[in-house]
């Protein structure tokens, strides 16, 4: 199966389809961190959704003219919830609808098989609420980072291995205590303004991957 990884350098879900034998690609504007830049596109997704001739980062020409799955991870900086605090100046400069705009136009391809990615935001609004909302705990890595997911032509994911999920502290003027919890990725309240924080949050957990690749490969 021809399988477009749009929006992804860490190539997660690249590296779990081509582990089943699947043709597949990952697209994003950055050198890939996957190792596998002969898998990898540098170029603009909503480009090589069309289909075509494209090359690779190793430089190998490639032709694919009609992929049967693509599964997209829009950037979310300007659409998550955890950024609210930024959302006036985001509308103000047109930030937020240049993302918000990027979104939706995955949502008009002409594949039968597509999933996108993004943590809670506003794209419930300014699209439509999301089909499914996973946690990686539900796929055997112990944290918590709700991640919704937009389908079309394709099933919804059934948890693999449910574990318990992992905490740390963090000292919060909203909770009674004083204190809320997060998942342990940081060390540190994650819906900060912090790029390192966004950076490791961006990431697929391994078991959301595979999940992926098993049951929609």
């Amino acid at each position: 199966m021809k399988v477009l990884i749009a929006c992804e350098e860490s190539q997660a879900v690249c590296k779990a389809f081509r582990a089943k034998g699947h043709q597949a690609y990952s697209c994003d504007i950055q050198e890939c961190s996957g190792g596998h830049p002969e898998w990898h596109i540098i170029a603009d997704a909503l480009q090589i959704i069309r289909g075509g001739l494209f090359n690779t980062q190793n430089g190998d020409l490639h032709e694919v003219w009609d992929w049967e799955t693509v599964i997209v991870f829009p950037p979310c900086t300007d659409l998550a919830v955890s950024g609210s605090r930024s959302f006036a100046i985001k509308k103000a400069d047109g930030r937020q609808q240049k993302s918000i705009n990027f979104f939706l136009e995955f949502t008009k391809t002409d594949c039968k098989r597509v999933a996108i990615e993004n943590p809670v935001g506003i794209m419930s609004t300014n699209y439509r609420k999301p089909d499914q909302i996973i946690h990686p705990y539900y796929f055997g890595d112990p944290e918590i980072k709700k991640t919704c997911l937009w389908l079309t032509g394709l099933p919804k994911l059934t948890a693999t291995n449910v574990v318990e999920p992992e905490y740390v502290l963090y000292k919060s003027k909203k909770s009674k205590s004083g204190y809320s919890k997060y998942g342990k990725i940081t060390g540190s309240n994650p819906s900060t303004n912090n790029p390192k924080n966004a950076k490791l949050r961006s990431k697929t957990y391994p078991g959301i991957a595979q999940a992926m690749a098993d049951q929609w490969g």
